[in-house]
């Protein structure tokens, strides 16, 4: 699992910045907008948002990117795929073009964070921990760039369970009926899925039991408290979204250091 993998892991992901994109443009002008939104402010340090400091990890097209940064976040957006970089700064300059100078986007792997200790208030991602090589570097290093008191909010699921699982391929392949027979896009089959899988074979995350892994290896690290919430899916996903993910409900690691 060294730097090979990381690559091809960097390459996959170039193949899908305009599909996500438009998975996050969907999200942006539907009801998960103001969903994900509470859902992330209720958690979050009681300070106002311009004296926050948001690091949002594998921001991807920049879902989080966009909705904090139009709601006044100083927001640090990293990715480890260049293009997904360049594809989340045409969404904010789409988006919210006045918010623009609120943003710095950054190349990084999520694994080996080049920032200062206890930098940031705020620490969130969506999935990524699933597809990295060493997820317990990633949790130690975001658990150093934040400060005393900040916040880290890390949305992920067992995506691909089903490679190690009977039960959980029989659960995927029903919802890939389900999401035919109710006529709604297939977010599995408009991706190359044997790259994907042939990926999710290399990373341990595919057969751990989460969020049980997530939480025993956080529980060595020094929080002030430490939680895990499941099927949060439920009140932040799109009907689409809760069709085509059924057999993998959403987790939410919520940790104040």
């Amino acid at each position: 699992m060294g730097a090979g993998l990381m690559e091809e892991i960097c390459s996959y992901w170039d193949t899908r910045v305009e599909g996500y994109s438009q998975v996050n443009e969907k999200e942006w002008r539907g009801k998960q907008n103001s969903a994900w939104y509470e859902k992330l402010i209720e958690k979050f340090p009681n300070k106002e948002a311009g004296k926050l400091k948001v690091l949002d990890i594998g921001c991807g097209p920049g879902f989080f990117t966009v909705l904090l940064s139009k709601a006044g976040f100083n927001v640090t957006s990293v990715d480890y795929t260049p293009s997904m970089l360049v594809k989340a700064k045409e969404n904010l300059i789409k988006m919210a073009p006045d918010k623009v100078g609120n943003v710095k986007f950054m190349r990084m792997d999520a694994q080996n964070l080049e920032f200062n200790d206890q930098e940031f208030d705020v620490v969130l991602s969506r999935n990524l921990t699933w597809n990295l090589p060493d997820p317990k570097r990633a949790y130690s290093e975001w658990h150093r760039v934040l400060k005393k008191g900040g916040v880290m909010l890390n949305f992920d699921a067992n995506w691909y369970s089903y490679l190690y699982d009977d039960k959980k391929r029989e659960e995927y392949d029903r919802d890939r009926k389900n999401v035919e027979n109710g006529d709604f896009d297939d977010h599995y089959t408009c991706t190359d899925i044997d790259r994907m899988e042939n990926i999710a074979l290399q990373v341990p995350m595919s057969k751990a039991m989460r969020p049980k892994w997530d939480m025993d290896y956080l529980k060595t690290m020094d929080w002030e408290s430490l939680s895990a919430y499941n099927n949060v899916g439920d009140s932040l996903w799109s009907d689409e979204e809760k069709i085509n993910y059924a057999s993998t409900p959403m987790f939410m690691i919520y940790g104040v250091r």
